[in-house]
């Protein structure tokens, strides 16, 4: 859904990430914007607060990452700002009411700027006590906690090792609980439909979302009709879940336990002046795939092998054929890619997506691309590894493997996108170079990015750059006896990319393949010389590649220390700086979209600083470059647990680097 904003804006919330204590606390008349008590017998308290995190969790079953995603995008429609944090099993059916079966989906939204998903709920939805016991240590004390006690019965509780509930032993003293029947009340809100008991109770996440959404006033048109459309084919279910969802709302609203509801006034002084939609970065980045075809005039084309976390890719392309999308799910990872290169010989943008073992397996072709010189994208959305590794959790460790994973000299430009939005500028960037320069393009993102979702401002087509690019017509090279022919390998002088010859054209035939070419003819050659020739030549073209100069935030021009990050570090390293800096503490803070060439001045900003310091999610792999590239020490900050960075934990490393 889309809201008009038409208010400039202001500079970034330095408080974005600041720790609030128990906002729920707050007083009438605390604090400017908050409203009193009606004195009206029977109404309710509204309390306005300036961001609220909340986290549902339940088993893998109970629908958690669609209730979250109906609460995001009406709170999108509503115009506030937020970041989300999907988190769920590997599993496509984990053991019910179990620890490794819990899915949550975490959600912050405000009246502001802010850049993750927060470090700790404010309110904690458990739908069973697997959900409880899985995220109880994530939530601070004087935290609201929704508990489901229909299931708190023995066998649940002895499933995750609760011997005494924890709604009775008071373990959960320092929480506002509130302790709600949410299954016995979901079926008896459907009796009316006749429905068995098994079918009723899945519709308790529509109540448990008709509950908060009623909490935190959030329009609740979208999510009716969304409902409807879902289960158009079945409109029993459809209106029973609408009826489960409105029975929530009105649960709220009669109910004594909460006495209180909650506003979050929309941001509208966050973003300039569009139209704006919640985005994911799978889809942001499809977006940019299409909108980067149709700049550069030239067919789409997915080959591609279904894999987490970059499945969604494919299913989003292939709705799009009205736009020339082709997608092709191939029979595995290599058959997928060589499909791809194979549209990209025959004129194509062509893309192929995957996550890092299937980097591995695309090696090979990667390589014949690098050889052929043949624009391609290759979509990397990086998980926990090593091998099958976390398949649902998150990591930045397929950095080197991008970089150097390939036999041979074979340079690849590397960029890597900072937020789900950014998903789409990234790959708007990733097809330029590469119908420019005539290479592969790693777009490295990662689970993290491709499953949270932000606002994104819909860009106007005037906006968007001209990617077209000229194909090859004709001879380009003169022999000795005056005879005119054509060269694949015949280099712009700029680019040193090679002509774009589409086949079929008259006089444009060649030969193409692995191994090595002459230059300018493209004939094979063993000859040394000129197998030196070409590996120098491919790797200065990728040397060459034209990328701006890393911006650096240095407010004062007085810090010390450098903060360097890449990729989706960029919300937890923001946050973190902005906290360090409204302690009034120094630091400047720098982020690399492009790894592969790096910026121009990349060297000369690292000059500047005594300590440079690089969180990632990984154990070390972007310092490790800039030591080999640069002889800096760089500080690395490393985390490999499957989760993203927390602001408050960054803040704390990077105030111990700059005092040591």
């Amino acid at each position: 859904m889309t809201s008009q904003v038409s208010s400039p804006a202001d500079e970034a919330n330095d408080a974005d990430e600041a720790v609030v204590g128990d906002q729920h606390a707050r007083q009438p008349g605390e604090e400017a914007g908050a409203s009193g008590v009606s004195e009206d017998a029977g109404v309710k308290e509204v309390r306005r607060l300036d961001r609220v995190i909340i986290r549902f969790a339940g088993d893998s079953g109970d629908g958690m990452q669609l209730t979250g995603d109906r609460f995001t995008s009406e709170t999108a429609s509503f115009g506030n700002d937020l970041s989300t944090l999907p988190n769920f099993p590997a599993e496509i059916r984990a053991p019910a009411g179990t620890l490794p079966g819990v899915s949550s989906f975490q959600l912050h939204f405000a009246d502001h700027d802010i850049l993750t998903p927060g470090d700790a709920p404010n309110v904690l939805v458990a739908m069973n006590p697997a959900a409880l016991k899985a995220n109880i240590g994530d939530v601070p004390r004087g935290a609201e906690i929704i508990v489901n006690t229909d299931e708190f019965t023995k066998r649940p509780m002895a499933k995750v090792g609760y011997q005494v509930s924890p709604l009775e032993d008071g373990s959960l003293d320092g929480y506002q609980i509130h302790p709600v029947p949410l299954t016995t009340l979901t079926i008896e809100a459907l009796k009316e439909f006749g429905l068995s008991r098994k079918v009723a109770e899945r519709s308790k996440n529509m109540f448990a979302l008709g509950l908060l959404s009623w909490m935190y006033h959030r329009p609740t048109e979208g999510t009716e009709k969304f409902l409807r459309t879902k289960f158009a084919k079945k409109p029993q279910i459809a209106e029973a879940n609408v009826a489960a969802f409105r029975a929530g709302w009105n649960f709220g609203e009669t109910t004594e336990d909460f006495a209180v509801s909650y506003e979050v006034e929309p941001a509208t002084s966050a973003f300039p002046a569009g139209t704006y939609r919640n985005i994911s970065g799978n889809l942001a980045l499809s977006y940019g795939l299409i909108a980067a075809s149709q700049q550069a005039d030239l067919p789409l084309y997915l080959g591609s092998y279904p894999i987490t976390p970059a499945s969604d890719i494919l299913h989003e392309l292939s709705r799009h054929k009205n736009f020339g999308v082709r997608t092709f799910q191939a029979e595995d990872e290599i058959a997928a890619i060589g499909a791809a290169l194979g549209a990209a010989f025959g004129g194509s943008l062509a893309v192929t997506t995957t996550s890092g073992p299937g980097v591995a397996l695309k090696a090979e072709t990667i390589g014949l691309a690098v050889s052929l010189e043949l624009p391609l994208l290759v979509v990397a959305i990086q998980r926990g590894g090593p091998s099958t590794g976390l398949p649902t959790k998150t990591e930045q460790a397929d950095l080197l493997q991008a970089m150097f994973g390939r036999n041979g000299e074979s340079p690849v430009p590397v960029i890597a996108p900072r937020t789900p939005a950014d998903c789409f500028d990234a790959a708007m960037e990733a097809a330029r170079i590469a119908v420019t320069y005539r290479t592969p393009v790693f777009l490295l993102s990662d689970g993290y990015l491709a499953n949270g979702s932000e606002p994104w401002r819909v860009p106007e087509l005037d906006e968007l750059p001209d990617l077209r690019v000229q194909f090859a017509t004709g001879p380009n090279h003169q022999l000795a006896d005056g005879t005119d022919v054509f060269w694949p390998y015949k280099r712009d002088p700029q680019t040193l990319a090679r002509p774009w010859a589409v086949p079929g054209t008259p006089g444009l035939e060649h030969r193409i393949g692995g191994i090595e070419k002459q230059d300018g003819t493209g004939n094979i050659s063993y000859d040394p010389a000129n197998h030196d020739f070409m590996v120098r030549t491919r790797q200065a073209k990728i040397d060459g590649i034209e990328v701006p100069d890393l911006d650096v935030d240095d407010p004062t021009g007085e810090a010390r220390t450098l903060v360097l990050g890449w990729g989706s570090t960029y919300g937890p390293i923001t946050a973190a700086v902005r906290r360090l800096r409204k302690d009034s503490v120094t630091i400047a803070q720098a982020h690399l979209r492009h790894i592969n060439p790096f910026p121009r001045n990349l060297g000369e900003v690292l000059a500047r600083y005594d300590k440079v310091v690089v969180p990632e999610m990984n154990l070390g792999q972007l310092a490790t470059l800039l030591r080999a590239k640069y002889l800096v020490d760089a500080h690395s900050y490393n985390q490999v647990n499957g989760m993203p960075f927390k602001a408050e934990q960054l803040a704390t490393a990077l105030k111990e680097a700059i005092n040591v």
